[in-house]
């Protein structure tokens, strides 16, 4: 990745999106539908491509293909998030790749989002359109320490501990998390929580809180056995957090 002082931003302007896909129909389909949205989209077929364009101008989003040729999307993802200047730039996965473990791979490895092909258009315009919103505002923070049994959660300083065990989470687990605790056994819809933590109104058939729940789950048990029993699936309804049972 280039230096920090080779990249740029314009403040106020249209927000540009870059897509990196090797498939030129899909790409230049979604390119098109993002800039009749009234976007700045811009298509590459391969990570050099991508790479040489932020050194001109820093995206506001990044969409990513997995399977591309010479640098795959989730190596394109890591060097985004290890770059001080995009390492907070928010990036959807578009992949056809749409196994439960690819997509736990791509959240975990810093993706803002995830949408397996096909996709429709309306909806990837949704989804940007959230991203796009919940990297502008400004936080608004409750109380600052949030406590359900083992699980400590800390607002200012961002973290989270079960058991006294430290848990890394990414950004859209601890807000998943942040959400169910400062509503604590009250049960919230997945239209609640994709609204509440991803800012999306059209839900579609996503799985997105599915997955985030599964792999909060998984987190917060490796750290303290029995800490992921506090969030719990209230079924056909959606999620809370409680204590068990």
């Amino acid at each position: 990745m280039p230096k920090s002082n080779a990249y740029a931003r314009i403040e106020g302007s249209t927000p540009v999106i870059y897509y990196v896909e090797d498939d030129t129909n899909i790409r230049d389909l979604a390119v098109y539908a993002l800039r009749q949205a009234g976007f700045e989209a811009r298509g590459y077929a391969s990570a050099t491509e991508f790479f040489n364009a932020c050194r001109k101008r820093l995206p506001e989003l990044v969409l990513l293909d997995i399977m591309l040729p010479e640098m795959d999307g989730m190596e394109i993802l890591r060097r985004v998030r290890h770059d001080p200047d995009m390492k907070n730039t928010p990036v959807m996965m578009l992949t056809a790749k749409d196994t439960e473990f690819d997509t736990v791979s791509g959240l975990d490895a810093g993706a803002d989002d995830y949408l397996a092909k096909p996709f429709g258009m309306m909806e990837l315009v949704s989804r940007v359109n959230a991203l796009l919103r919940r990297a502008s505002a400004p936080a608004s923070l409750p109380d600052d320490t949030l406590v359900c049994g083992p699980i400590h959660l800390c607002v200012s300083a961002h973290t989270v501990e079960a058991g006294g065990t430290s848990v890394a989470l990414t950004l859209k687990e601890f807000d998943l998390l942040r959400m169910l605790m400062a509503n604590e056994d009250r049960v919230l819809s997945r239209s609640q929580l994709l609204e509440g933590v991803w800012d999306i109104t059209y839900a579609g058939e996503t799985r997105t809180v599915d997955v985030h729940i599964q792999t909060l789950r998984q987190k917060l048990a490796a750290a303290c056995p029995g800490a992921d029993e506090y969030i719990a699936t209230v079924y056909g309804v959606g999620y809370c957090i409680r204590r068990p049972s």
